[in-house]
């Protein structure tokens, strides 16, 4: 890679936020290194008139970054790690995973409300959410909205919706916390997989040793923990399955979400285990969950 690295993005403000974070701990320990960032226009980004699970799922995120890395135009690509397929290329490692931002749901009002308006629908972006949602909010209609941070709380703003369910991670990172009205705790909602982690992404056979120390070990295991659990399951955009592992010393408390698409029951539990066997953990919360789903327990949706 010489002195030069490029690294690949999405063109919203929050993804070229996330990819300068990156790039600026790159360069702040790597002096001698020349590093920008290339922008481009995702397939999941362009289709925003219907839901993810109309169109493909979430590896329509990454599809022109992984090209972009395949082609060697790009050395790294950054993601969410909540926006990634659970299955990656072999020649596309993620050789880096960041310290996890605040990982839970949050409510987001209209500017200047101070309560929420039942008359209209709530704004959600994923199964997961609104499979939850139907629990806290009953009597209230939940509706589909795309797009990025911006053009979602525009879309709020003009009235379309009473309220937004969003991920705090990003309005921390965008200075936009005072926009949140309510937090759900992991209980209430359990997260996205990955949610509030950023995974630096990389292509086989190359040099990655200035960004290794970048990788934070929590975070990495709680990703590959909440990882194996819905890659286990089969589940992506398609299926609101959901995980959130919290590390304590060396030991990970797992939260899960699983949903019989079949059958329409879902079922919560947890799980305590080792970071060393982070994946082993998902794996069995997974089954467990499943089995149980099976025997008839959990609430239909």
């Amino acid at each position: 890679m010489k002195n030069k690295i490029v690294i690949g993005s999405r063109e919203s403000k929050l993804a070229v936020l996330q990819s300068e974070m990156v790039r600026d701990y790159i360069t702040g320990r790597n002096p001698d290194l020349d590093v920008e960032i290339l922008t481009m226009k995702t397939t999941g980004d362009k289709i925003l008139d219907r839901t993810l699970d109309k169109i493909g799922g979430k590896g329509l995120f990454v599809k022109e970054l992984d090209k972009a890395l395949l082609d060697g135009k790009t050395q790294l690509s950054v993601h969410c790690v909540k926006d990634m397929p659970m299955e990656l290329p072999e020649e596309l490692p993620i050789v880096a995973f960041s310290v996890r931002e605040d990982p839970r749901d949050v409510l987001v009002l209209p500017e200047g409300a101070e309560s929420l308006d039942k008359r209209r629908p709530l704004g959600c972006s994923s199964l997961r959410r609104t499979l939850q949602l139907k629990e806290l909010y009953p009597d209230m209609e939940v509706k589909s909205v795309r797009g990025n941070l911006q053009t979602r709380l525009r879309k709020l703003e003009e009235g379309e919706f009473s309220a937004l369910i969003l991920a705090a991670a990003g309005l921390k990172r965008l200075g936009l916390e005072n926009r949140i009205f309510r937090y759900f705790t992991p209980d209430e909602m359990v997260p996205a997989a990955g949610q509030g982690i950023l995974a630096v992404q990389g292509r086989k056979g190359l040099d990655y040793s200035f960004i290794r120390d970048y990788d934070d070990r929590d975070a990495h295991f709680a990703a590959v923990a909440e990882r194996a659990f819905v890659r286990y399951l089969d589940g992506g955009c398609t299926s609101p399955i959901a995980a959130y592992g919290e590390i304590q010393d060396d030991d990970i408390f797992l939260r899960g979400l699983y949903f019989d698409p079949e059958t329409g029951r879902y079922l919560k539990g947890t799980r305590r285990g080792k970071t060393s066997e982070a994946e082993k953990l998902g794996i069995a919360l997974a089954k467990e969950l499943k089995e149980r789903c099976s025997k008839g327990e959990g609430k239909c949706q």
